[in-house]
C-alpha cells in the first residue's frame, strides 16, 4: 500500500473561528483524520478511509490495532479554531458508550495539543478537588455547575489528556490539534445560556451516568524543543509524539504494528519511502500504512510535525 492525503470536512460551529477556513461562516473543526473522509487521489481515491481499512485490513491498520479494534479505523483527528466556549461537556468510556447508545459505539478519550493560544486562555478539565457526585447532581439539577468546574490556563505546545468521564470544555483565543477515538459522543451538560439550536441539546441523565468527580487534566508543557521525536501523551488507544525536524532527515518505521498520520504544524516537510514522496505544508496531513514499514522526513526549513498512531 502506498501512503495518500484524505480530504479534509470542515464544519460549522456557533464557537468557531477564521482560521480554518476562512469565509463568511464560523469554521470551528476540520476533521482531517476520519474513517468517513474521502481519499483524495491515487487509485484509492473517492473511497473513504473507513472503506479502505475494512478491505485492507492489516496493511493500513496494522497489528496492534487489528487486535485492539478490529477493521475499524480506530482514530478520529480534528484541527480545532476556537473563538468562543465550547459546551462544558463530558464524554463515555467505551463500556458506556455501548450500554447507553448500542454495542457498535466506542468510547471517547482524547487529547489536546495547543498549536496557538492567546494571552490569558483557559479551558475546563475536571471539577474543584473535593466535588462529590451528590454535589455534581445539584449542580446539574440548578444550572450551577460553573460553581464546581475548575479551570486551567495553557500556552502553545501543551498537551492534555482528557480520559472519558472528564467534564471538560475549551475555551477563547485556542487553536488546537485534537487526537480521539473514532467517536464523537458528546453529552452536553451547560451551553452557556445560547438559544436551544439543532444538534446542540444537553444531555444531563446521560452525563450524569458517565461523569467522574475524580477525573482532570493536566496541561503538559512540550517535553523539548531538540530536534528528534518525543512523546507527548499515550494510552492504550493512541500515541501523540511531536517531531521536530530542524537540520537533517529522519527515518522512521511502522514496523507492520500501526499505521501513522503525519500533520505538519510549523514549516513544511518532505515524506517519501519505497515508490513514494509527499510535500507537506502547514496543517497537510498523510496517512502512512502499516505496511510501508521504514519512510524518511525531511525538513524543508525548520519544521514541526505531530504523529498519531494507535498505542501500545
Amino acid at each position: 500500500m502506498q501512503p495518500f492525503r484524505l480530504i479534509p470536512e470542515y464544519r460549522e460551529r456557533v464557537w468557531g473561528g477564521q482560521r480554518l477556513q476562512p469565509g463568511p461562516r464560523p469554521i470551528g473543526e476540520a476533521w482531517i483524520v476520519y474513517e468517513q473522509n474521502k481519499i483524495a487521489g491515487g487509485p484509492n481515491a473517492g473511497r473513504t478511509l473507513g472503506a479502505l481499512a475494512a478491505a485492507e485490513g492489516e496493511g493500513l491498520l496494522g497489528k496492534r490495532t487489528l487486535r485492539s479494534t478490529g477493521l475499524r479505523f480506530p482514530l478520529l483527528i480534528k484541527l480545532l479554531d476556537c473563538h468562543d466556549w465550547l459546551s462544558i461537556q463530558v464524554h463515555p468510556n467505551d463500556e458506556q458508550a455501548q450500554r447507553l447508545e448500542g454495542p457498535e459505539f466506542f468510547g471517547k478519550t482524547e487529547a489536546w495539543h495547543i498549536l496557538e493560544a492567546e494571552i490569558g486562555a483557559k479551558l475546563i478539565s475536571g471539577l474543584r478537588s473535593g466535588t462529590t457526585a451528590e454535589a455534581v447532581a445539584q449542580a446539574l439539577k440548578t444550572n450551577t455547575i460553573l460553581n464546581v468546574i475548575e479551570h486551567l490556563s495553557v500556552r502553545a505546545g501543551d498537551t492534555i489528556f482528557i480520559r472519558a468521564g472528564t467534564l471538560h470544555a475549551l475555551g477563547p483565543g485556542l487553536l488546537l490539534y485534537e487526537v480521539q477515538q473514532t467517536s464523537d459522543l458528546t453529552y452536553r451538560v451547560f451551553d452557556w445560556n445560547r438559544p436551544p439550536s439543532a444538534g446542540r441539546e444537553l444531555h444531563l441523565e446521560k452525563s450524569l451516568a458517565v461523569i467522574d468527580p475524580a477525573a482532570t487534566g493536566r496541561a503538559e508543557p512540550m517535553p523539548s524543543e531538540a530536534e528528534g521525536i518525543h512523546a507527548l501523551t499515550a494510552c492504550p488507544y493512541f500515541a501523540l509524539e511531536t517531531i521536530n525536524v530542524k537540520s537533517g532527515p529522519l527515518m522512521l518505521d511502522t514496523q507492520g504494528e500501526t499505521f501513522h498520520t503525519l500533520t505538519v504544524v510549523e514549516g513544511q516537510v518532505e515524506v517519501g519511502g519505497e515508490g513514494w514522496r509527499e510535500t507537506l505544508r502547514r496543517f497537510e496531513t498523510v496517512v502512512i500504512p502499516a505496511a510501508c514499514g521504514r519512510y524518511r522526513l525531511e525538513p524543508l526549513g525548520e519544521s514541526r510535525a505531530l504523529r498519531s498512531s494507535v498505542g501500545a
